[in-house]
């Protein structure tokens, strides 16, 4: 899961070889909280009579959302995602989020196993293994039935283009190599527009320096929308300037540029990478350490305000509204669903996944963003620097995608959603479903611990004084 660290920290952050190597160490101690946690709860639970299939993926699928959140969440490649291509069980995700696909998949792996068990010691499997399978074949039942059309009958498309610029991350703040980033995404915008596309989407961070800074650079951008008569969303740095002509903060931001060449939004990332772009308990490990994202800003990174819908006027389609995850973002699905519910009708993922070099990450990185888009019904557009870019229709299923570390674009017509608040249950109520296998979870340990206490009793207790 996270061999990919060492390139990220060591080729591209320049840190140093024991820190490229310590750092998968450290996120896999991270993940490994959650696994121990299991294992513990597991065996408490087993010791008040209370252990089975159900019990287990109770557990499990709480401590996956529990993952998704502690010291600002590593939900990278949990259980769920093992379902990303199972078309069925895709089907659950609307309702239940990633949660109920974890759910399934502990179900149906400690069901058989204690099958498996019984029949190695010659006995007959216990009751709840046979609940557990026949609760599987239901979710298989229900996902398939829920399956979404893969667009909303009458529904609107626009034609949409995804640039993959194929920068590598060690000249990407070059001075030298700024000029030829620009020509690189103007030569692909041009040809996303002689392809008809409308609305032109551009990575992560795409632009080698700052719009709202550099007058030229920001001419050079509107000039573009207005030659190719196309509506921009660019990735970009976003600044703040609270008192002076000097920018107070930084953001990793993402603009709307009109095709008249105006620059009508922004929206800023929320949700930061730790240690990344910026650096937690500052006052503390700033002495020993510094943020690896070093070029959009000489300090750490400042999170945006809250998940929001851009509205964005695009020729041909009129003004629709879109959801902008940057990156990091696409793994937190809490998040990307308050994008839905905000009444985006489209997803355009922006990420740059150059960081991650040649290696399994990027893949990983598509998968979890397919989920995204099962979870709130919305098509996305996946524009990233590298690779791997695709287009995701509604259901979870990548329709097209490139290669990775290769120049292309892709081109295709995106259903809209009807722009309602939150097309899908999971886009309007969140992680309800981790809610109940909480409350399943905290049952089982509250029971099994009143068992415990009954068995050892007052008699016991004074023994063991």
């Amino acid at each position: 899961m996270l061999h990919w660290i060492y390139v990220v920290t060591v080729v591209y952050g320049y840190a140093p070889v024991v820190a490229g190597l310590l750092a998968p160490l450290l996120l896999a101690a991270y993940v490994a909280v959650f696994s121990g946690a299991f294992g513990a709860a597991y065996a408490w639970v087993a010791r008040g009579g209370l252990a089975s299939p159900l019990a287990a993926a109770l557990l499990w699928t709480a401590l996956d959302h529990a993952r998704s959140t502690a010291l600002s969440g590593f939900p990278w490649a949990t259980l769920g995602y093992a379902q990303h291509a199972n078309v069925a069980l895709l089907g659950l995700a609307p309702f239940t989020g990633i949660y109920g696909l974890s759910w399934v998949t502990v179900l149906g792996g400690a069901a058989l196993a204690e099958v498996a068990l019984a029949a190695r010691r010659g006995e007959r499997p216990g009751a709840g293994a046979w609940i557990g399978l026949a609760l599987v074949a239901g979710a298989f039942a229900a996902g398939a039935a829920a399956v979404r059309p893969v667009a909303p009958p009458g529904s609107e498309t626009v034609r949409v283009a995804v640039l993959q610029g194929n920068v590598d991350q060690g000249v990407k703040w070059s001075s030298a190599w700024a000029h030829r980033t620009l020509e690189i995404y103007e030569d692909l915008t041009r040809a996303a527009a002689a392809q008809g596309a409308r609305l032109v989407v551009w990575p992560e961070t795409a632009v080698p320096g700052s719009i709202e800074w550099d007058a030229t650079l920001r001419e050079r951008i509107q000039a573009l929308a207005r030659e190719t008569r196309a509506a921009l969303v660019v990735g970009g740095v976003g600044m703040a300037f609270e008192a002076g002509p000097r920018p107070s903060a930084y953001f990793d931001s993402a603009f709307v540029v009109t095709e008249s060449g105006e620059l009508r939004d922004r929206y800023d990332k929320t949700h930061l990478v730790p240690f990344g772009e910026y650096l937690p308990f500052q006052e503390v490990l700033g002495v020993f350490l510094r943020a690896i994202a070093r070029g959009i800003a000489d300090t750490g990174v400042t999170a945006g305000a809250a998940p929001r819908a851009l509205e964005i006027a695009v020729p041909g389609t009129g003004a629709l509204r879109a959801g902008v995850p940057i990156c990091y973002e696409l793994l937190f699905p809490d998040l990307v669903r308050r994008f839905a519910d905000d009444g985006a009708q489209l997803l355009l993922a922006i990420t740059n996944d150059a960081w991650y070099g040649r290696t399994g990450a990027p893949y990983q990185f598509l998968a979890m963003t397919a989920l995204r888009s099962a979870e709130t019904g919305l098509w996305t557009a996946r524009a990233a620097n590298t690779g791997v870019s695709a287009f995701i229709d509604g259901r979870g299923r990548v329709r097209a995608e490139t290669g990775i570390f290769e120049r292309a674009l892709l081109v295709a017509d995106v259903p809209l959603s009807p722009g309602m608040r939150g097309l899908t249950f999971y886009a309007r109520y969140g992680d309800l479903f981790a809610g109940v296998c909480w409350m399943g979870a905290l049952a089982l340990l509250g029971v099994a611990g009143a068992r415990a206490g009954r068995e050892r009793g007052p008699c016991a207790k004074g023994a063991d004084e």
